[in-house]
Parts: structure tokens; sequence; C-alpha cells
């Protein structure tokens, strides 16, 4: 369930953070939060008025969460991704402007990428974006089969070197 050992670095977290444009941003989702890397970060960017709902697999992580991460903003939930829609639903809330997703896709069944990939797309404002990190252009193909603009960035500043991928529906 972990993309990863190592936590992201603050290279690749606000690489991934300056593609957001925060007065915009009033509906956050992250998806796999783990211990909250980008989290706090997306946190200490928000809006005072916006929220971020955190859709997280390990039971672990979502207690770690609720316990250490205190702001009225945030909002855990313990679920999978492919479920967005109705987590946005269950918070009454219509739609996402960001995504902003760190799971390891390559982990998944090809269905279950689809699914999770499809349902982001339908997630967000017309207007919105999917920002995600891989460390393979592999799920490149899957990116653009649901999305209309796919861009590709770089950060070679972290364990691994990350591929930042900016979609938008």
């Amino acid at each position: 369930m972990l993309g990863s050992v190592v936590p992201s670095s603050s290279f690749l977290v606000n690489d991934m953070m300056n593609q957001v444009d925060w007065d915009r941003a009033r509906v956050l989702v992250e998806y796999g939060p783990g211990v909250g890397t980008f989290t706090r970060e997306i946190l200490r960017r928000m809006r005072p008025d916006a929220v971020l709902v955190a859709i997280e697999l390990n039971t672990d992580f979502v207690e770690y969460l609720r316990d250490h991460v205190r702001d009225p903003r945030f909002r855990v939930v313990h679920g999978s991704a492919e479920r967005v829609r109705s987590v946005l639903a269950e918070q009454n809330l219509e739609y996402a402007d960001y995504i902003i997703s760190g799971i390891p896709y390559l982990n998944m069944s090809d269905a279950l990428r689809r699914e999770i990939l499809e349902e982001s797309r339908l997630a967000l404002r017309a207007e919105g974006s999917m920002l995600l990190f891989q460390y393979t252009r592999t799920l490149l193909p899957y990116l653009e089969s649901s999305f209309s603009s796919v861009k590709l960035n770089f950060q070679f500043f972290n364990i691994l070197p990350a591929l930042i991928f900016h979609c938008t529906p």
C-alpha cells in the first residue's frame, strides 16, 4: 500500500504545490496522505474557507492523521480513491478543484487504476486539475486516455527522482 518507504522530499512537495492556484482552490482532495507529508503543506497554503478531504486506505494512517493533524478544514476518510465522488457527496461537496495524489498506481490492477483515474476526472470541476507523482512513465497512457491534457515535469531531488503529472479534464 506504500508508494515509497522514504517520505517525499520538500523539493517534490513544493513542485506539486506550486502548480495549485491557491486563490481558486476551495475543495482539495488528497489520495493516500500517509503520515501527512503533503497534507501539512496543503493546509499551510490553503485559503481559510477551503476544505481538504484526504482519502486513505490504511487504518493506521487514518488514525495517525486524526490524532496529529488538527485543522477544522481537514477531513480524513477511510476508503478508496475509486469512491472519490461518493466521498465528496458524503462530505456535502459537489466537485474538487484539485486532486493531489501520490498513491502507487502500478501496484494496482489495471481495472482499479482505470476506475480511479476515470472517477477522478469526473470528480473534478471542468477547470480543475489532478496532480500526481510517480517514479516511471508507465501511467502516462492511462492518464492520456482519461484526461484531455496531461503535462509532465520532473523532480530529480527526491529519492527516487519523480515524474509530476498535471492533468486537466
